[in-house]
């Protein structure tokens, strides 16, 4: 797996296919190898940049919290890096949060937008006050606190799942440093509904069906702030959808691509 250092940071990322370019980011606490059932599926007609985020899988931890900004410029010296001058940018969850941010670093390098499993607004005083609870946490037992408490939340077939254990593993492969990192860093986001509602598009916004964390009402929050914007939601899934459902997905997600 190939390493771009960033400020002195070495960033893991995938970069597998051909074809018009694809950034997505993963959701917390994974890593870009979330996205393997895409690559598998669609790399034949689309190439799949696919970082690690600072901390997590791969990549090393950086500096103070991981703000989504912190991750959008990662993903823009990437794409530098590699000469992409622009992408299709988008992410699942915590990835959402990071290419909603990079849409407001520079609107000009995203060709289309793809939302998935994600919400614009920020964490209230509460919320901030959980992520921090839950940095300090995981500084205390690693990546085990993340699989006992957030688990259950994020799969809707169920820790004991085939796809329970898939996303049990890409958990177990965070830092500490980089799970508090990443958690405090969503906790200082800003609102992204004023980004989104001035996004013309085009843009996918995906969402299981049943996703507890960030549920449809969310997504076609989202959806109605994008003009020409399309919302989908994939049957039976949970938070994960791209993993839970992968062909459901990967049908919305190549039917969108294709009409760019």
């Amino acid at each position: 797996m190939p390493t771009l250092t960033v400020d002195g940071v070495p960033l893991h990322y995938r970069d597998e296919g051909s074809g018009p370019p694809v950034l997505l980011f993963h959701a917390f606490p994974l890593h870009a190898d979330a996205f393997a059932a895409q690559v598998k599926a669609l790399s034949h007609r689309y190439r799949f940049i696919l970082p690690d985020v600072r901390g997590l899988g791969r990549s090393a931890p950086g500096e103070g919290p991981t703000e989504m900004s912190r991750i959008a410029r990662d993903g823009l010296a990437l794409l530098d890096a590699l000469g992409v001058e622009s992408a299709v940018v988008g992410g699942v969850s915590m990835g959402g949060y990071a290419s909603m941010a990079l849409l407001r670093e520079d609107a000009g390098r995203v060709r289309g937008l793809v939302l998935v499993d994600t919400q614009a607004g920020a964490d209230d005083e509460a919320g901030r006050a959980r992520r921090e609870a839950a940095a300090q946490e995981a500084l205390r037992e690693g990546s085990e606190a993340s699989v006992r408490t957030m688990l259950p939340r994020l799969v809707a077939a169920g820790p004991e799942s085939d796809v329970g254990r898939e996303v049990a593993a890409l958990m177990r492969a965070a830092t500490p440093e980089g799970l508090a990192a990443a958690q405090r860093g969503m906790a200082l986001r800003p609102d992204s509904k004023d980004i989104l509602a001035r996004y013309a598009g085009p843009a996918l916004v995906v969402v299981g069906e049943k996703d507890a964390l960030t549920p449809p009402d969310k997504a076609r929050q989202m959806a109605d702030l994008i003009s020409g914007a399309r919302l989908e939601i994939i049957p039976d899934a949970g938070h994960l959808s791209n993993q839970e459902r992968p062909e459901a997905f990967n049908a919305v997600l190549e039917r969108f691509l294709s009409e760019l």
